[in-house]
């Protein structure tokens, strides 16, 4: 079968594109190997989408996924291993292959992780990846940020308007993001830095209520007790099996501008694995509607 418009990426972007696309009455194929809803179905609440007072991220993912179904998208729980332009385009999966005459990847990016003990257990639970989605949960809490970079920084920054007290973590004893935000942080009066640090290990019960940071020349440990931990230490896009079809920047974002248009005609990226300036669930969504508008448009 030829599909008007397959996606690959389950996550806001993507099921946001699937929803305009079948609306627009394509047949629409849309590949999701991990969690539908993508990284914001692990969180326990979402409260900046715009309409919607509070919910859980595992809520709004599962009614995304109803909305897309309900006009008549298709979701196959299946991981795409290769692409291939052409007149039409070819997705390999892992179940076989698939073509379409327009591709919409809406892959996201991970988190990268500490890779310390007990990290993933805590996800959700007091480790955050995301300040503005999460800070105002830990309103008047004891939190640390790990993080050398501009992010990590503008992180701690934001969060000592919120927080109690702000733990900052970094490995080394400089910081890589830009002199003046670092000398804005050093001005905050319930900012500590934690430097030359790197956190060994996660304490607590069912919520995180400690961390255990070991310096990295002394050897020497300190016990943190906070309610909350913000990991900062960058992004991996998952874009690399499209590496020899579109163009990728050197951090492995695909590049497209707002009209989310590739360098291979007839292949949009959407979401948070494009190149931009703002990775959140409105900026995902509205990528998500305007590449499926485009898609649709251009067959």
């Amino acid at each position: 079968m030829l599909y008007d418009i397959i996606i690959i990426g389950g996550g806001c972007a993507g099921l946001t594109a699937a929803i305009y696309a079948a609306r627009a009455g394509k047949e629409v194929l849309v590949f999701e190997s991990d969690a539908v809803g993508g990284q914001i179905s692990t969180s326990p609440k979402v409260e900046n989408f715009p309409s919607i007072k509070q919910i859980s991220g595992a809520e709004f993912s599962d009614n995304l996924l109803a909305q897309a179904t309900s006009f008549g998208a298709k979701l196959i729980a299946e991981k795409v291993a290769e692409i291939k332009d052409g007149e039409t385009k070819t997705v390999i999966t892992s179940g076989g292959e698939y073509e379409c005459k327009r591709l919409i990847i809406a892959t996201g990016v991970k988190h990268r992780k500490l890779g310390a003990d007990g990290e993933e257990d805590y996800e959700g639970k007091g480790v955050s990846y995301c300040a503005v989605c999460d800070g105002m949960f830990f309103r008047d809490a004891d939190v640390a940020v790990i993080g050398g970079g501009d992010s990590a920084v503008i992180t701690s920054l934001y969060l000592s308007n919120i927080c109690k007290k702000v733990y900052h973590i970094h490995r080394r004893d400089e910081f890589r993001a830009e002199s003046y935000r670092v000398n804005e942080l050093k001005t905050k009066s319930n900012v500590e830095l934690v430097l030359s640090s790197n956190i060994s290990s996660f304490e607590g019960d069912d919520f995180l209520q400690a961390v255990i940071v070991e310096n990295v020349n002394t050897k020497e440990q300190r016990k943190l007790e906070i309610d909350g931990l913000f990991i900062s230490i960058g992004y991996s896009p998952d874009s690399e099996i499209f590496k020899d079809v579109i163009a990728l920047d050197n951090e492995g974002y695909i590049i497209a501008g707002e009209d989310c248009k590739t360098s291979a005609d007839g292949i949009y990226a959407a979401g948070d694995c494009r190149t931009k300036s703002l990775r959140q669930l409105t900026t995902a969504a509205a990528d998500g509607s305007v590449a499926a508008v485009s898609a649709s448009a251009d067959i």
